[in-house]
């Protein structure tokens, strides 16, 4: 017996790695075969301006489980295994708290094995896959984590290849904790690796076929079919909810943890027509694709240009089950643009901040914050500490492609005012000591 009639929404919130602005045909891909992420979006909404946490893949993490922005998150650098704190609130545990089961499988990144940052510390009942970010930089690895213990893989020596292809997997325990849980309410985070490097597929997979023959870059090739493995998998979890009665009760978002890692010019043209990419804080960097559906709550067929981002996924989702939403936190639900009723409350501002880690150093540089704001149409960039900022009017530029900050000192002084107030100290960003020769557990 499923749970479509039970009042509280079921929610499967999919999460690419490195996925670009431009690699999904809804989003204007010709290069890349995407039909059921087109199909989804066809049924739900698609939004033109949603952003990430931040251009790197842990701070970004830690945006969307605490609702709070880049310089207000605890995990800020992307060094690997800086952890939550124990005392960090997040939108696991307060779902937990309501009564959802909650699992997650793929690339964890905010806590090694042994930390505080531990997803089974902040409310998943069940967490399989990576949790040291460092660790997913291989399909091939010769271990995964099930809640803390380790899962070998035969025949997998953490190169790039093996007998164990670890998305395959980690889809399969994806779709195993939706079986399980269909007559109680769940929260299904899948964090996927695809299609972040090294990147590595399969090379009797179907998906293979379509693109190996392209007068591409290998590396444009198995990103391509990475992709369009990942369009796969969602069409099979999309099915799986149907065949379980599941599919009208259930919130689906699909989205990336920033822009994608390499833009490929002249091949997937990922990040088109936006600048820079992963590790910058143009909106290549950051804006990402955003789907979202819901049947018979959310209107189909949608277009959004609302501007949000990920403290926004936390609010979000506890309005739509119907749940208290905590106070402090920097999010701000867009219920209102999902259901097309009522007033959407907007952003004063959106901020985004990245502290450079010198791995030599094992310490983060002293001149190395990379930060960015967007108020209105207006977006500033500050590249580093101490360089001058850069002004950009989104609403005619897009592309950042003309630096306007000679001619607007007045908005440049509002933007250097919102940059002083929107960061705190935080809590020190300690990467945990690591056994002799390793960079994770």
């Amino acid at each position: 017996m499923s749970n479509q009639a039970n009042s509280k929404p079921n929610i499967v919130l999919i999460l690419a790695d490195d996925l670009g602005y431009r690699d999904l045909g809804c989003y204007g891909s010709t290069a890349i075969q995407t039909p059921n992420l087109d199909q989804l979006a066809s049924e739900g909404i698609r939004f033109t301006q949603s952003y990430s946490g931040c251009p790197v893949c842990a701070p970004s993490r830690s945006v969307l489980m605490t609702g709070n922005h880049a310089g207000h998150t605890s995990v800020r650098g992307n060094s690997g295994g800086i952890p939550l704190q124990g005392s960090d609130v997040t939108l696991a545990a307060l779902l937990n708290s309501a009564g959802y089961t909650c699992g997650g499988f793929g690339k964890w990144g905010l806590g090694d094995v042994g930390t505080t940052g531990v997803p089974e510390r902040h409310g998943f009942n069940t967490f399989f896959g990576y949790y040291h970010q460092v660790h997913a930089h291989t399909y091939y690895p010769s271990y995964l984590w099930r809640n803390s213990e380790k899962i070998e893989l035969p025949g997998n020596n953490d190169g790039d290849e093996g007998k164990i292809y670890s998305h395959y997997r980690i889809f399969e325990e994806t779709c195993n904790f939706i079986r399980k849980n269909s007559n109680r309410p769940f929260f299904c985070y899948a964090p996927w690796t695809l299609p972040h490097g090294r990147y590595a597929i399969p090379q009797e997979d179907p998906v293979w076929k379509v693109y190996q023959d392209k007068r591409w870059s290998n590396s444009a090739k198995v990103a391509a079919a990475m992709i369009s493995l990942f369009d796969r998998h969602v069409g099979q979890l999309l099915q799986l909810l149907q065949a379980l009665d599941l599919d009208d009760n259930t919130i689906i978002i699909v989205s990336s943890d920033h822009g994608a890692g390499f833009r490929f010019e002249g091949e997937l043209d990922s990040c088109q027509p936006l600048r820079g990419q992963k590790r910058t804080m143009y909106e290549g960097g950051i804006r990402v694709p955003t789907i979202v559906r819901w049947k018979n709550q959310i209107p189909q067929d949608r277009v959004s240009d609302h501007p949000w981002y990920f403290p926004d996924i936390m609010p979000t989702l506890l309005d739509l089950a119907d749940l208290p939403v905590p106070k402090g936190i920097d999010g701000i639900s867009i219920t209102p643009t999902l259901k097309n009723r009522g007033e959407q409350k907007k952003h004063d501002h959106l901020y985004w901040a990245l502290p450079l880690y010198d791995f030599g150093k094992r310490e983060f540089k002293p001149e190395g914050l990379m930060e960015a704001v967007r108020k209105d149409n207006w977006k500033a960039v500050r590249p580093l500490t101490n360089a001058p900022i850069e002004l950009y009017n989104l609403s005619h530029d897009i592309s950042e492609e003309h630096n306007v900050a000679d001619q607007w000192p007045n908005i440049i002084g509002q933007m250097n005012s919102l940059l002083r107030q929107a960061r705190t100290a935080g809590h020190p960003q300690i990467e945990p000591k690591m056994p002799e020769g390793k960079r994770y557990r």
